[in-house]
């Protein structure tokens, strides 16, 4: 399965609402977890099986926790049963189909 999620603070009390520090605890701890993944502007992807997945979701936002007064989390999944390799592989197909236009 590959899941998409986007896990930040709220109740920050910082003037400029950034965030970038809550999210970076949250993306080391997906970083260090192995698991394949892929961070942009507003989502973080990881591959793997459910339980390991769900327990670097988990981890990620307890690592965003003390940075504000709550925490907001985003997820969605695409359950693939019986593939690997697709946080890379949709894209390859992706960009091939691109080729073909």
């Amino acid at each position: 399965m590959i899941v998409a999620f986007s896990v930040a603070p709220e109740g920050t009390g910082r003037a400029d609402g950034s965030v970038h520090d809550a999210v970076a605890a949250a993306v080391k701890i997906v970083r260090e977890s192995g698991l394949p993944n892929h961070t942009s502007s507003m989502f973080t992807e990881i591959e793997g099986e459910w339980d390991e997945v769900f327990d670097v979701i988990k981890r990620a936002t307890q690592a965003v926790e003390p940075y504000g007064s709550r925490v907001s989390l985003v997820i969605k999944a695409d359950i693939r049963p019986g593939y690997t390799g697709e946080i890379t592989g949709k894209l390859e197909r992706l960009e091939a189909a691109m080729d073909e236009l």
